[in-house]
């Protein structure tokens, strides 16, 4: 893991430096997805790409309702799991406890698994080609800058435990 780009904000203090918040970071991630999928669907009214087989089509369609249950279910389990430990789901907020329970076991960012299976789920819906291209979008943002941030946050704050859950849980899946 890098943490390039992430700055601190007093570095002569004896303390471990916090993290500076970059402004894009204070983007909620679902909003991330929303905008990019709005796009995707301009951009599909405008310059329309389609699927031309009804078997691909079906499929997807048949998917995306799957992947969005899925999706769906996964981040209300996250958010329970959240709201029971009193701990914040805010990226830039202070986590009061390390979760590795539940969704956690598998990944650590099954709030962000999630966000991308239901992205897709409704894309299969849908059956539009212009948001599936631009999913890469939101997936790089949360993965080069969103997350980074989030792991220096949570090393400073856990230490060897969290470090320790890195090495047996993997970033996505």
């Amino acid at each position: 893991m890098s943490n390039e780009g992430i700055d601190t904000e007093d570095k002569s203090s004896s303390t471990p430096a916090t993290p500076r918040i970059p402004p894009f970071i204070r983007i909620p991630p679902p909003l991330l997805f929303v905008l990019t999928f709005i796009l995707g669907t301009s951009l599909q009214h405008l310059e329309p790409l389609s699927l031309h087989s009804w078997v691909i089509s079906t499929f997807a369609h048949e998917v995306g309702f799957a992947l969005v249950a899925v999706g769906m279910l996964m981040a209300l389990t996250c958010l329970c799991i959240f709201v029971w430990c009193r701990t914040t789901v805010i990226p830039h907020g202070k986590a009061e406890k390390l979760i590795t329970d539940g969704p956690y076991r598998f990944t650590r960012n099954p709030m962000y698994v999630s966000l991308v299976a239901v992205y897709l789920g409704v894309d299969g819906i849908r059956g539009e080609i212009w948001p599936l291209l631009l999913l890469p979008l939101p997936v790089i943002l949360l993965n080069y800058f969103v997350i980074p941030f989030e792991e220096c946050r949570l090393k400073q704050l856990f230490g060897a435990a969290y470090e320790q859950y890195c090495l047996n849980v993997r970033r996505w899946l």
